[in-house]
Formats: C-alpha cells, structure tokens, sequence
C-alpha cells in the first residue's frame, strides 16, 4: 500500500473519531500470484517449458482464469522426447503454441479425476483429442505415465510427464507417410491395389480404430535379405497381405495398455509381448513365425487421429 494512501486513510478515521488500527494494511497487501505460468517460472526443472511457452507467447494465457489442467513436461521430458534448445529455436512461434496446446485441456482435472478408462477421450486446448488412463500403475495420457500429480495453481492445476506429447500428423497412412515410413507405405499401396490384393485396406488404416506395429525401413530391408529378393513387389501379394494384417491390433493401444503375454491381431493368432527383454531392458514383439527372433519396439505411442503407432525393427511373420 502507498503511503498517501495510508495517511489518507489514517486522516479519515481520524476526522470520524474512531480509532486507527494499523493492523489493517495487512488486509489489504495484494496475494502471492500462483498461476501455472508462475508455477512453470519458479521450477527450476521446467526451464525449457518455460522457454517454450515464452516463444509461444503463451504466458499470458496461461495466467488467465482458467481453469486449466497441464501435462507438463520437464526438463528431463524434453530431452528424452529429443527436443533441444536448438529444436525449439527451429519451431515457429505457431507449431511451438500447437504443442503446447495439446498438454493443456480447458478443465481442471485433478488425478483422483481421471476415467478409469482405458484411454478416456479428452478435448484439448488445441481441438485435437489424448486419451487418459487411470490404473494400478498410475495416470497416463496418450500412454505417457504421470511422475507429479496435482501440482496446485491458482487458475488450475500441472501433472508433471516424462515425455513431451506430440499432435498428430493425420491417420494412420498419413502418419507413415509423414514419419518416413516408406518400405511400409509402399507395401500398403500394393497390397491395396495390386491383383489379388485388398482395395478396402489403405481405407480401414486411414478411418478404422487401430494399433500398428509399423516395421522400419531397416526391417523390411531385413525381411527382403532373408526371403533373398531385392524388392517389396516381388512378394507374393497373399503372403504380404497375410503379414501386414499381422501387424495390426483392432483397437488403440498406448504402450501403457500393453502386457507380458499374447496380444491378439486383427488377422486372426496372436504376436507375444515382452515388456523387458528387447534391447536396453526395453519392450518387444514376437511374431509365431519369427522362429524366436523377437522384435524390439523402438518408439511408442505415435499417436494418429485413428490410432496409434508404435515402430518395430523387425517385419512380424505370423
């Protein structure tokens, strides 16, 4: 409180006979701002956050009223996600706000909130939608585990994640095109639409609900060496679509949904997940035709707006 402002008042009371109570300015100090903003500032483990959402402009918003909720990631997220500062700077102020959006949801959802799920359907700031879980193991966002829950602000509330989430590209197809996925489009486009092939199938990975275990470049490149051909086309077109069918599960399945044990694909048999036995401790697949050859999953959770994608270093033979 200014001081003109307190002798004025002082004087009033004063004038009025009553008596002065100091005290009172106390009442009238302005409270400490916690907004997620403030929240973002004062962590010292949200530094490129921070920066990410100074670059978006976003400041401004996120001291508003809210509420909001953030998924939040940390520093830490970021550089396991890949994200430098260097790839920040590469962003444009608008791609950087898209991101950012899509962690923040116009609600205020407390963990003890979250559905059950599996994979609740939840609106974000950006118009595009996550999926959140709530199980044993904890909370989850597009698969994604939260590592801080319920971090208070003023205007809503940060559950604190370990990767940074990304919007999706477009469907399925669209997704592998974009991700450089190109011996699995090319297997795709003619198994659609070569004689003998399925012309409905391009169509059910662009519009179906789906989980896709993509192979890399590499692993098709592998697939050839071992079948000893040298192009994708020189498949019999029964045993491609036999194989890419094989590859596909009928619903959406983060990594968070994911078990040890049989995992049923639509074609019909089943692949076999381990969550710990691929390379570096992490998760893989078994085709029943691999010969016990498993497959590493290499990335998760590549969220497309009919599904999701995860990417395997080798074809799955059924």
């Amino acid at each position: 409180m200014e001081l003109k402002n307190i002798f004025r008042k002082s004087a009033l009371v004063m004038a009025l006979g009553l008596p002065v109570f100091l005290t009172s300015c106390d009442k009238d100090e302005d409270p400490v701002s916690n907004t997620i903003t403030d929240v973002v500032v004062n962590n010292a483990s949200f530094s490129t956050l921070e920066a990410a959402v100074l670059k978006a402009s976003l400041q401004t918003t996120l001291s508003g009223t809210g509420p909001f909720t953030v998924f939040a990631p940390n520093d830490a997220a970021f550089t396991a996600s890949g994200i430098t500062s260097a790839t920040l700077n590469s962003l444009t102020p608008a791609q950087v706000s898209s991101i950012l959006l899509y962690h923040t949801i116009p609600a205020r959802i407390l963990a003890a909130d979250v559905p059950a799920g599996p994979n609740a359907k939840v609106v974000t700031a950006s118009g595009d939608s996550v999926f959140v879980t709530k199980n044993s193991s904890g909370v989850f966002i597009n698969g994604i585990q939260v590592s801080t829950a319920d971090v208070a602000a003023d205007n809503g509330v940060i559950h604190v994640i370990g990767r940074v989430l990304n919007p999706p590209v477009g469907n399925i197809v669209e997704t592998a095109v974009a991700s450089g996925l190109d011996s699995l489009v090319k297997a795709v486009t003619r198994a659609t639409t070569a004689v003998g092939g399925d012309p409905t199938l391009a169509g059910t990975l662009s519009t179906a609900k789906l989980t896709v275990f993509a192979p890399t470049n590499a692993a098709f490149t592998q697939l050839l060496s071992a079948l000893s051909l040298t192009d994708i086309n020189q498949i019999p077109i029964g045993t491609l679509l036999a194989v890419l069918r094989y590859h596909v599960v009928g619903t959406r399945a983060f990594s968070s949904d994911l078990a040890n044990g049989n995992l049923a694909m639509l074609a019909g048999g089943n692949a076999t997940i381990n969550l710990t036995n691929g390379t570096g401790g992490g998760p893989s697949i078994q085709g029943n035709g691999n010969g016990g050859n498993r497959s590493n999953i290499t990335a998760t959770n590549i969220v497309c707006r009919n599904g999701v994608v995860h990417l395997i270093d080798r074809v799955l033979l059924p």
